[in-house]
């Protein structure tokens, strides 16, 4: 099991918090900052994929004006996880 900590840039949240399982898939999410009750569901939402499937599912959303999203900033967190 992996612990990876993010900072994501360009949102509201502050802090991304994960577990990542050995066969690399999210064991958990937490995020600190953000929409709470979205945050939370996005987290069981994804919580035991695959960590490629959250990235494709989750690149490129945007939330209103800004080029990014806390759920771009997820797939983003673990593109980084992975490198």
């Amino acid at each position: 099991m992996a612990h990876y900590e993010y900072s994501p840039k360009g949102t509201c949240s502050t802090r991304m918090i994960f577990e990542i399982s050995d066969d690399d898939r999210v064991e958990s999410l937490q995020v600190i900052g953000g929409c709470n009750g979205n945050l939370k569901g996005i987290g069981a939402l994804i919580r035991g994929m695959k960590t490629e499937d959250v990235i494709n599912r989750l690149e490129g959303i945007r939330c209103g004006f800004k080029p990014t999203s806390c759920p771009d900033q997820i797939a983003e967190a673990l593109k980084s996880y992975k490198q």
